[in-house]
C-alpha cells in the first residue's frame, strides 16, 4: 500500500471518527469470535482513543462446551439456547468471570481503562424448559454509565440475578441488545465467526426485519444466528440507530465496519 492510499484510508475514516465521538457503542464479541481476541481488544482501544465510548459484552459459549466436556455434561440447546440447570450454571460463572478478568486484562495491558462491569442485570426464569435461563427485567443503567462517563471500557458477561436470588444465564446477544437500548447507544455491532447474514449462499449486506422474520420461520436463519439476528432487530425497533453482524475472526473488522463506506457484514435495517 502506498503512501496516498494510507491518506485515503484516514481521510474515509475522519467522517465516521467525528460522527462517533462521545457516542456509545456497544459491542458483543466471544464464542468462535473469542480465539481472535487481541485485534479485537486493539480495535476497542483505538475507538475509546478516539473519544468513542465502548461497552464490551462477551459470551463464551464453546469454553463453556469445553468444560461441560472435560465434566461428562451433554450440552443441549433449544431454539438456539442452552438448557442450563444447576450443575451448568456453576460452569458458566466459574468461565464467564476467567473472561471477563482476561477482556478487563488485556484492555489494560493496552493503556485504557477497563473494569468488570458485572452485577447489574436482573431477571425472571425465560422458560420453565430451558431451566435457568434469564429474561432480562432490569438494568441499572446508572451503574453502568457512570462507568463509561469515569472513562472506563466496562466488560459485561451474560449473567442476571433473579428475585429468588439465582443466577441466571442470558444469551450474550440479548444483554448486547438490551444494553444498546437502555444505554441509548448510537450502534450495535455483534461479532460472529462468519460475514453476517448467509441466504441461497450469498452474503446479504442489508436485512430488513420482515425478510429476516420470514427466513428464521423457513429455517434459512438458524441456530446461534437466531439470537444474533433477532437481537439486531430488537435493537432498531427500539430506536438504536445501526445495528450490525460482523465476522470477529478478520482482522480489524470491528474497524472496518465503524469506518468505511463500504463497510462489512450485514446491517439489519427497518
Amino acid at each position: 500500500m502506498n503512501l496516498n492510499e494510507k491518506a485515503g484510508i484516514l481521510i474515509e475514516a475522519l467522517p465516521y471518527i467525528k460522527k462517533y465521538q462521545n457516542k456509545k457503542v456497544v459491542i458483543k464479541f466471544g464464542g468462535n469470535a473469542m480465539g481472535e481476541m487481541m485485534h479485537v481488544i486493539e480495535d476497542i482501544v483505538l475507538l475509546k482513543s478516539l473519544g468513542i465510548k465502548p461497552i464490551v459484552v462477551h459470551g463464551g459459549g464453546p469454553e463453556v462446551d469445553n468444560e461441560m466436556q472435560k465434566m461428562k455434561i451433554e450440552p443441549k440447546f433449544i431454539g438456539g439456547l442452552r438448557y442450563t440447570d444447576e450443575s451448568i450454571i456453576k460452569v458458566v460463572e466459574r468461565v464467564f468471570n476467567e473472561i471477563n478478568n482476561e477482556i478487563v486484562s488485556n484492555i489494560k495491558a493496552h493503556n485504557a481503562k477497563s473494569v468488570n462491569a458485572n452485577g447489574h442485570i436482573k431477571v425472571k426464569q425465560k422458560d420453565e424448559k430451558l431451566g435457568l435461563v434469564g429474561e432480562i427485567t432490569e438494568i441499572d443503567k446508572d451503574a453502568i454509565l457512570n462507568l463509561v462517563n469515569r472513562s472506563y471500557v466496562p466488560v459485561i458477561s451474560p449473567l442476571g440475578k433473579g428475585e429468588d436470588g439465582k443466577t441466571y444465564n442470558i444469551n450474550a446477544d440479548t444483554v448486547a441488545a438490551y444494553l444498546a437500548v437502555k444505554l441509548k447507544a448510537d450502534k450495535l455491532t455483534i461479532l460472529t465467526n462468519v460475514d453476517g447474514v448467509i441466504l441461497s449462499k450469498k452474503h446479504v449486506s442489508h436485512l430488513n426485519f420482515d425478510i429476516a422474520e420470514k427466513e428464521i420461520k423457513k429455517g434459512n436463519i438458524n441456530r446461534g444466528m437466531i439470537p444474533k439476528v433477532e437481537a439486531c432487530i430488537y435493537a432498531v425497533k427500539h430506536k438504536c440507530p445501526k445495528a450490525h453482524l460482523i465476522n470477529g475472526l478478520t482482522q480489524h473488522s470491528l474497524l472496518l465496519e465503524i469506518f468505511t463506506d463500504k463497510g462489512v457484514g450485514t446491517e439489519i435495517v427497518q
